[in-house]
């Protein structure tokens, strides 16, 4: 498995912001432009914390088995892997619809702070993309976390 890099999800964020701010100025101009759904940034957020406490937990359980302590509950590899695997494609949507809201909100940034509407619309877009990147960080943490000794040594993958 492959570790996550910060240039392919800064990639995913830019075509998608460029895509996304071209796509809302031509959509507005031919037709009123959909508004920005406050659950966006919620959910982003909600999936941020479910790889955060899922990281914590990880990394907790497998400093207990690392000290050997008793009763310590261990970690499967199976799970380590699908942590990960979750992680990775979480990162990898929410820098596309981080990258999304982001060219919407610089777009309402431009051109349309004079009406109330799109001001609010403009803050959920902004969060939006906050919770994005806290996606994003939760992932890599996670990421981290059920990295191998030994990937540690050769910098490579993460453990499967």
């Amino acid at each position: 498995m492959k570790q996550l890099r910060l240039g392919v999800l800064a990639g995913l964020f830019a075509v998608a912001g460029v895509l996304s701010w071209g796509g809302a100025r031509v959509w507005d101009t031919v037709s009123t432009l959909p508004s920005v759904p406050l659950a966006a940034p919620v959910v982003l957020a909600l999936i941020a914390a479910v790889l955060l406490a899922t990281a914590l937990s990880l990394r907790s359980r497998l400093r207990a088995q690392r000290e050997r302590r008793p009763g310590a509950k261990g970690v499967e590899p199976l799970m380590a892997a699908r942590a990960v695997v979750f992680g990775q494609a979480s990162a990898l949507v929410a820098s596309l619809v981080s990258g999304m809201y982001g060219g919407t909100g610089v777009y309402l940034l431009m051109n349309s702070l004079d009406i109330p509407a799109r001001q609010e619309q403009a803050i959920y877009a902004g969060s939006a993309v906050l919770a994005g990147a806290a996606v994003i960080a939760a992932a890599i943490f996670l990421e981290r976390v059920c990295r191998l000794p030994d990937d540690e040594e050769q910098g490579t993958a993460p453990a499967v």
